[in-house]
């Protein structure tokens, strides 16, 4: 979502009273600060000369208005989209245009991303999967310090946090970059045995997980209409095993996979609120600790579980194909959590959300098509299942923060009806 710097400079003046009022407002309906600077007297009478300018037009209408003027009325005033004389509102089909093409971004490269590591931990020459994940982790460092270097030496160009190793912060990261390890180890497991095509079933668990840990974990309820899609979810992911069963081509390994790495997602969630704090909330920093502590952590795992002598004994080692295609996953690696960002804030996390579950829809019809693949009637209604109570999920929770959260500009109208009617 875009940020959106609003302000407002209105000039009171009257025979008892002269001030000014600076507001200034950050996205739309959210007061950031008022400055009030009096001199002669802390109420205001009059209101003489008002500019107001919609949303819609640049429209001036001066006009008078001899009531008197309470606070409430001026902060109602704030809450509308005033834009100054001169500023250039954006069309709407420009707008449309843009996150259009943010959303063809991010499915690009996360549809991208699956079919590539899946192509990648599919090679039977290479029986490596920890050694995939364990390289992608390295670009993924290598891309944050670039990225460093190009901002110390193109502020005005690249955004990007300035990156300083502290052996503090990487210590207290550790109970999250095992859970990031086991995530992205799970999640790629889960991937090379069940494939592209159930691979959204395989991994649709992670809904239901976060029903679950945000009970037992966080102490947090959850709404009968939550549950119900959850319920949703469960069955289209039953289904879908069982209808994988009847076609044989189940792995119960490839499974098991997907479900530890549905939970380890959420607890992905739960760890990185907690940790966010150390980097100042910036997710790039977080990015960068995690995937180098991820990159020392994966050394000892690739020997315990022999992959150094795979590794050793492919014959592909000095092909530059081979290596191009590993460091395209990792830039893939990379890049996905800056369109994710980019989607979110062009839409918003609602949006992201079933934009996401089209995105899983539309991936399991290309696996399908690109592995002409013939599935049942139910196998489909088992994945409509899995993408319907998520984008369901998605819809009911969004409505209960809506609720949850109360307009300011009602609670400030409210508190001055109080203020001024203590008899109604």
């Amino acid at each position: 979502m875009f940020r959106r710097h609003l302000s407002c400079l209105l000039r009171v003046t009257s025979t008892h009273a002269y001030c000014y009022i600076v507001i200034t407002i950050q996205n739309v309906g959210l007061l950031r600060y008022i400055v009030l600077r009096e001199r002669r007297s802390s109420k205001l009478k009059t209101l003489p000369d008002v500019l107001m300018c919609n949303a819609n037009g640049l429209e001036q209408v001066r006009r008078p208005v001899r009531s008197q003027l309470k606070r409430s009325r001026i902060l109602r005033m704030a809450f509308t989209d005033y834009t100054r004389p001169g500023d250039k509102e954006e069309t709407f089909i420009m707008r449309a245009t843009k996150i259009g093409l943010v959303v063809a971004l991010y499915w690009f490269v996360s549809i991208s991303m699956v079919f590539l590591n899946n192509d990648l931990l599919d090679n039977k020459d290479l029986d490596a999967p920890i050694f995939i994940t364990f390289f992608q982790c390295v670009v993924s460092v290598g891309l944050c310090l670039l990225m460093n270097v190009l901002a110390n030496f193109c502020p005005g160009y690249v955004d990007f946090p300035t990156l300083k190793f502290d052996l503090r912060v990487s210590r207290e990261m550790l109970p999250l970059t095992i859970v990031f390890i086991s995530m992205i180890t799970f999640n790629n497991l889960c991937l090379k045995h069940v494939g592209v095509a159930f691979y959204t079933v395989g991994r649709s668990l992670s809904t239901v997980f976060n029903v679950i840990l945000s009970y037992t974990v966080l102490k947090q309820s959850t709404s009968l209409y939550a549950v119900l899609c959850c319920g949703v979810i469960l069955g289209g992911f039953w289904l879908g095993v069982d209808q994988e069963s009847v076609a044989g081509s189940l792995s119960w390994t490839g499974v098991i996979f997907g479900v530890v790495a549905s939970l380890c997602v959420s607890l992905n969630a739960i760890y990185t609120k907690k940790v966010l704090p150390l980097v100042d909330g910036n997710i790039w920093k977080l990015s960068f600790y995690n995937n180098l502590n991820a990159s020392v952590l994966f050394i000892p795992l690739m020997v315990i579980f022999g992959e150094f002598k795979s590794l050793f004994e492919f014959g592909r080692l000095t092909d530059l194909h081979f290596w191009g295609m590993m460091i395209l996953g990792g830039v893939f690696g990379f890049a996905i959590g800056y369109v994710t960002g980019l989607q979110i804030k062009f839409t918003s996390p609602l949006t992201h959300n079933v934009s996401g579950t089209a995105k899983s829809c539309a991936q399991t019809v290309l696996a399908v098509v690109y592995l002409a693949s013939n599935k049942s009637g139910l196998w489909w209604t088992s994945n409509m299942m899995v993408l319907g109570g998520s984008c369901a999920y998605t819809w009911v929770k969004g409505r209960e923060m809506k609720k949850e959260q109360v307009p300011v500009e009602t609670q400030i109208t409210n508190t001055e009806k109080t203020k001024d009617d203590p008899g109604v």
